[in-house]
């Protein structure tokens, strides 16, 4: 009795790691990427976000533009050769432009090549009424962005227009944007034009890219809330990512003089100088707050 019992123990336990198993895979795609698993999804990703509706007293005065700079990829190659279907994150994107607009800004926005905005869809809150109404006003935005070359040529004689450079996270910022020499020259003309820079996540990816050509780091000795490498490391094991990504964020940062100010995912955020920053999705509502209050307590 005492075996049969034992052998269907042991029966159930096997059919609970199988379950574990299947739900921690990665779900293919019709492109061949993919997707977070079931189990993934289920951590780390919210139908509802803590976004707070605080009613700012609204800037008034004449910069009262952003420019956010999304990423246009999809797919990012990890190490084992599997492409991981990324973007931008949509809450760490909408979250703090909920805030920003709120406060009396409006945005730009651009990507590299003026091709289509990606974000990860399956990562967006479809219950958040908030986050939708933004979404949808800026639908068509997405869908036809600035080229960020136009922006270069148009815009920076006219920084007088402009509160800041938004650079919303997403494992898809570190798809070519840390190595966009026109990102640098953005970065270059938000630092020299007083302006803020505003990121989070994996955003601050982008940061990177003032280190092209051996130009000193421009945030060289700079504090910054950002992705934890060690997290991105452990996160292949529930099925976030299907392998190893090739490159980290936080480390290069580090070696570059930044101080990285949180060891975890959390919502750490941070401002020094005019740089502006978070450490992950978790962060968004706090690091929209920030840098709403930051901006019109500089600019009021």
């Amino acid at each position: 009795m005492i075996k049969k019992i034992l052998i269907g123990l042991a029966g159930v336990v096997a059919l609970i790691f199988l379950a574990i198993y299947l739900m921690s895979r990665p779900t293919l795609e019709a492109d061949g990427s993919y997707s977070p698993s079931n189990l993934a999804l289920n951590l780390a990703t919210v139908s509802i976000t803590d976004f707070e509706d605080i009613p700012y007293a609204k800037y008034q005065g004449e910069r009262s533009k952003i420019l956010v700079i999304f990423t246009e990829h999809k797919n990012l190659e990890m190490k084992n050769g599997k492409m991981f279907s990324t973007g931008n994150h949509p809450v760490e994107a909408l979250v703090p432009m909920l805030h920003l607009k709120n406060a009396g800004f409006d945005f730009e926005i651009a990507t590299p090549t003026g091709k289509p905005v990606v974000f990860e869809m399956w990562a967006f809150p479809n219950e958040d009424e908030n986050v939708k109404a933004i979404y949808d006003k800026y639908k068509r935005n997405f869908e036809q962005p600035k080229k960020l070359t136009d922006f270069i040529t148009n815009s920076f004689a006219n920084d007088s227009s402009y509160a800041a450079v938004f650079i919303p996270g997403g494992h898809g910022v570190m798809n070519g944007i840390p190595e966009d020499k026109n990102v640098s020259k953005v970065l270059n003309w938000a630092h020299q034009s007083d302006l803020f820079t505003i990121t989070l996540c994996h955003g601050p990816g982008a940061l990177l890219s003032t280190s092209l050509d051996n130009q000193k780091f421009l945030y060289d000795g700079y504090k910054m809330a950002v992705f934890p490498d060690a997290v991105d490391e452990m996160t292949p094991m529930i099925g976030y990512l299907p392998g190893h990504m090739t490159l980290g964020v936080s480390e290069r940062l580090k070696n570059l003089g930044a101080t990285i100010v949180n060891a975890e995912s959390d919502n750490t955020v941070c401002v020094d100088r005019k740089l502006i920053t978070g450490a992950s999705p978790l962060a968004s509502n706090e690091l929209g707050k920030l840098a709403a209050k930051t901006l019109l307590k500089e600019l009021n």
